[in-house]
């Protein structure tokens, strides 16, 4: 990788203080980058901006909902004005919700009878506007930043962007439709603006993370000791590489999509970071 592509340009990380968005800006913080993170609650953001500053980075951390067109084009006029034009974007901004998740993993009569259990909520119990709420981080999130940040890399003539899907864009998960739905139109969106987005000089691409150990998924697949749920034991069932990802397994990823060097005629693709979950059967 050319580690001096990054030095003195202004990267822009959404998500960022996320367990992976974190470790991506910190990486491109190490690189030479100047690092905005942009994220709805500063408090998450600051440990990071600490470990960057701590370690003779430059970096702003501003509070900022992705969805929201105004206050993200009020950040990039913050951001140009104290870093510089963005270079470099990553959306990595993005989400679930408990209540846009189905409790069955296929249909049972009860979820239709008058009698149905008051926690059991499947497909035909799902509230449209909780998954909208998901469909709208997801998607809508990821695109409005293109629009405000992309438009400056259009100005400039030259750019790239890298987005987060996931392997539920490739192989919807059971119980989480409206995740799955909304990753698989990032893929999509991905793809769309890699091809409008060409004349201008701005690469679009995306990685998609499989099962990565963070603070929500060590509930979900690991028990209180250390072992792994059944949840859990289905999915390693399914990695080849038999462990879950770490945030430092992204790094080379992102990093080689955003490099206009090393990666200068790869645009429109997504790679999978997924320890070969997505081309495994389990049989």
């Amino acid at each position: 990788m050319n580690e001096t592509m990054f030095k003195n340009k202004t990267a822009v990380v959404t998500g960022a203080g996320g367990t992976l968005c974190s470790a991506v800006a910190i990486e491109l913080a190490r690189l030479g980058a100047k690092v905005a993170l942009l994220g709805r609650t500063v408090t998450k953001l600051e440990p990071v901006a600490a470990a960057i500053r701590a370690a003779g980075g430059t970096v702003l951390p501003l509070s900022v909902d992705v969805t929201d067109a105004a206050a993200v084009e009020n950040a990039r006029q913050s951001i140009t004005q104290q870093l510089g034009p963005c270079a470099f974007l990553v959306n990595g901004a993005g989400g679930n919700r408990n209540d846009a998740v189905t409790t069955t993993t296929e249909f049972q009569p009860a979820e239709i009878s008058d009698k149905k259990p008051e926690d059991m909520r499947g497909f035909f119990n799902l509230d449209p506007a909780r998954m909208l709420d998901v469909i709208k981080l997801n998607t809508i999130g990821t695109l409005i930043p293109c629009q405000v940040f992309g438009r400056e890399m259009a100005q400039r003539g030259r750019g790239a962007i890298v987005n987060f899907a996931s392997m539920n864009s490739y192989r919807p998960l059971s119980k989480n439709l409206a995740y799955s739905l909304s990753k698989a139109g990032v893929v999509n969106l991905t793809q769309w603006l890699a091809a409008y987005l060409a004349p201008a000089g701005i690469r679009v691409n995306a990685v998609a993370p499989g099962f990565f150990a963070n603070e929500r998924s060590r509930k979900i697949l690991m028990t209180g000791d250390g072992g792994l749920t059944a949840r859990g034991q289905n999915v390693m069932a399914h990695t080849p590489m038999k462990r879950f990802g770490e945030a430092q397994d992204l790094l080379g990823a992102v990093c080689w999509l955003l490099d206009d060097e090393r990666a200068a005629f790869v645009t429109g693709i997504t790679v999978a970071v997924d320890g070969g979950f997505s081309s495994s059967s389990g049989v």
